[in-house]
């Protein structure tokens, strides 16, 4: 009797511990829309994207209003929230054809040896899955399910990417299970479908959500109970889709009872593509470009409790600062065999010290191109020389223009004239980065190989 009770006591001991651990360990979603512009969600100005959801998301915990994407297109910045690093380090910058973003049947993608956030949580226990939209390759050794992902439900690549070789294709895990889902106005409710029941498979142990949207990239195809619903056509419409799909997911954390143990970050890609549909206000410039419209993108973070709730911090942070942040919340650490580039911004998100920037320097890249770099509140463009390369270049970046982002942040006042030494400490930070990452025909010493694969192989549905 006595070895019964002792056995027992144990074993109630060790499932309390195990309860406990697993309390210790957060979950993780990250929602990365696609093309949302910075004013397009009401947190962030909206004046035509109802979007109550985020509203109340924004009340409950915490906007980044000084975020980046690492890059004003696709491809790149994806490559920057996996792995934690500036794309031209992991020389996913530019595909093969050296054009901005991967295209089906790519012989290119992410190297399947850099260690993804995926792959980092997976170690800590965490159950993980990739919903929507991958684009860093469709040769099985780049995609979800060799990076760090159990499963995977999604697009490869962007929506308009339909070809007469390739269909656009519905795949899970590794099996194409619609040859072509062009223009589906399913496609957020079955993601957000997916997503539910990931979130309640997984209420018992941590997990790690990443939703990579396919809204709002073009074509528009918002579902058909929210056509008409908005005041900015299709593409405000499926805004508030995506708000709706939020709701959805915070609805289920609170039904599983886990809502208090997740961390939900909201963020996008890049700004708005659009002139007409989209803002990325009071900001200058569009996706495709290196002004704050094209890289600075709305972020929100909520985990009740841990969060502080409805406030503000303008530090300096970026897509790359969730993998280390994440890893060390998790129990883990960020890779300490390579270079990364994001930075720990938990003191940040904690409310310990909410406007510390956690880096020196931020850079502009677009694509093979250094165009800009940001310290503090200053940002300069660079001069450029007008025979290179300069895809997406800034008006007038040919010659050097310094900016005083607080002040001015809609890029409108050059006043490198009058700040010599700011120029010059800039131009410092820019020579290093040239020296480490490379800039036009010039190879950085700190760059990585992509994945390459001599026989590339899409995802096609079996006949």
């Amino acid at each position: 009797m006595k070895h019964l009770l002792i056995t027992t006591i144990a074993a109630v001991s060790f499932s309390l511990a195990t309860a406990d651990a697993k309390q210790g360990k957060p979950n993780f979603i990250v929602v990365f829309c696609d093309d949302l512009g910075y004013a397009d969600i009401g947190p962030f100005g909206s004046k035509t994207h109802a979007t109550p959801v985020l509203d109340k998301m924004a009340k409950e915990g915490m906007r980044l209003t000084d975020f980046y994407s690492t890059c004003s297109v696709c491809t790149p910045s994806r490559s920057s929230l996996m792995t934690g690093c500036y794309p031209r380090r992991v020389n996913m910058h530019v595909d093969e054809k050296n054009l901005c973003v991967l295209f089906p049947a790519a012989s290119k993608g992410l190297n399947p040896s850099e260690i993804t956030i995926a792959e980092i949580l997976k170690e800590q226990g965490y159950a993980t899955m990739c919903i929507g939209k991958w684009h860093l390759g469709d040769h099985p050794d780049f995609m979800p399910t060799s990076q760090g992902f159990d499963h995977y439900l999604g697009i490869p690549y962007s929506n308009d990417m339909n070809r007469k070789e390739v269909p656009l294709p519905l795949v899970r895990d590794l099996t194409v299970v619609e040859d072509s889902v062009h223009r589906d106005t399913t496609i957020t409710a079955r993601y957000t479908a997916e997503a539910e029941r990931f979130i309640k498979a997984n209420k018992d142990n941590p997990f790690f959500l990443y939703l990579p949207h396919t809204a709002v990239h073009g074509p528009l195809t918002p579902g058909a109970k929210f056509k008409g619903k908005s005041q900015d056509g299709p593409y405000g419409d499926w805004v508030q889709e995506i708000d709706w799909s939020m709701g959805k997911l915070f609805r289920v954390l609170e039904e599983t009872g886990i809502d208090d143990n997740t961390l939900v970050l909201f963020t996008s890609d890049n700004g708005s593509a659009r002139e007409k549909q989209g803002s990325n206000l009071p900001l200058r410039g569009r996706k495709g470009r290196t002004d704050e419209g094209g890289m600075r993108v709305p972020c929100i973070v909520r985990w009740p409790g841990k969060i502080p709730a409805g406030i503000s911090s303008g530090a300096l942070t970026c897509t790359m600062d969730l993998l280390p942040t994440m890893a060390r919340l998790a129990g883990g650490k960020a890779p300490s065999d390579r270079v990364i580039d994001g930075k720990d911004i938990w003191p940040i998100l904690s409310g310990k010290n909410v406007d510390a920037d956690p880096r020196d320097v931020f850079y502009y890249y677009q694509m093979d191109q250094l165009q800009a770099v940001r310290s503090g509140d200053w940002k300069l463009f660079l001069a450029m020389d007008s025979k290179k390369r300069n895809w997406g270049k800034p008006e007038g970046s040919t010659v050097l223009k310094l900016f005083n982002l607080a002040k001015d942040i809609h890029e409108d006042n050059n006043v490198a004239a009058g700040n010599p030494e700011v120029v010059k400490r800039l131009i410092a930070f820019a020579e290093d980065a040239r020296e480490d990452l490379g800039d036009v025909d010039r190879v950085g010493k700190g760059q990585r190989k992509a994945g390459w694969v001599d026989k590339p192989s899409p995802r096609l549905l079996k006949k």
